[in-house]
């Protein structure tokens, strides 16, 4: 990583630790459905897999699967390894995707205020997946043919 301009460096660590951040969130989130708790979206909407039996395993997922590779990406990441490079850009990939999906639902069915919660737990997550791609493909040559 020290190949990269310092600019390059402090953008790619503005990008994990919003990905900390985000993960963070996610993560206490999915652990309070998991345990039965109805969360209240920003949109109005609610999370609660009493209701809706797919929460549990979305969240369960979230928990044991995405929350963790997260972490370990961004590990990987800051002891220089291109493993935690990869992970990032298929968790990248989720965010874009599973963000772009929970956005439009949410527009469609709820018709949300455009809140700045709004903002973050929904097209926030396609706004980071999207930039950490650009950031690879900017900086591909230099991480991986170093």
């Amino acid at each position: 990583m020290q190949e990269l301009e310092l600019l390059s460096r402090v953008t790619l660590y503005v990008l994990l630790v919003l990905f900390g951040l985000i993960t963070l969130i996610l993560g206490w989130f999915q652990i309070n459905v998991y345990k039965g708790k109805a969360m209240d979206n920003p949109d109005g909407s609610t999370d609660d897999w009493h209701e809706q039996k797919i929460l549990f395993g979305m969240s369960l997922a979230d928990i044991i699967i995405i929350c963790p590779a997260t972490f370990v990406g961004i590990a990987l990441i800051l002891i220089d390894s291109h493993w935690g490079f990869f992970i990032l850009v298929v968790l990248s990939f989720w965010h874009v995707w599973v963000n772009t999906s929970f956005t439009v639902t949410s527009l469609r069915f709820e018709k949300p205020e455009m809140t700045f919660m709004w903002f973050m737990a929904y097209p926030f997550g396609i706004l980071l997946g999207i930039s950490y791609l650009i950031w690879i493909v900017v900086h591909f040559d230099v991480i991986f043919f170093p």
